[in-house]
């Protein structure tokens, strides 16, 4: 499912698994994020292991920006389990805060300037 907007160039891929109770909360939360700036949202429902593996989901819902996942956790394997990531009252979250895919977006767009791949942003916890 393609939730497409006027193409900036930039690309949000988010990886889910079926039925995710999450998707809807960080769908929302990257389009608050954007601002109304324009990118190519894609939604892709991971069913199996192996679809985790190559795409480089590490728990559902992944934020993939550019191809690149700015809530990296070094070492993390591919997975199909629930992700959880630390909100700005340090609480577990079942998606990004509004705040820290502003911060993503803003270090993948400042990172494409530079012609290099976006630092990784705020750590996330896998559940």
């Amino acid at each position: 499912m393609s939730l497409t907007r006027e193409d900036d160039g930039m690309r949000i891929t988010l990886l889910t698994v079926p039925d995710c109770p999450n998707a809807p909360v960080v769908r929302e939360r990257i389009d608050r994020a954007l601002g109304g700036r324009g990118a190519d949202v894609e939604l892709i429902e991971v069913a199996d292991h192996e679809a985790a593996v190559r795409l480089g989901m590490t728990g559902s819902p992944t934020v993939l920006i550019d191809g690149t996942d700015p809530f990296a956790v070094p070492g993390a394997a591919a997975s199909l389990s629930c992700r959880l990531y630390r909100g700005p009252d340090r609480r577990a979250e079942g998606a990004p805060s509004v705040a820290d895919l502003r911060r993503a977006l803003c270090g993948t767009e400042a990172a494409g300037e530079r012609a290099g791949p976006a630092a990784a942003g705020p750590s996330s916890v896998r559940s």
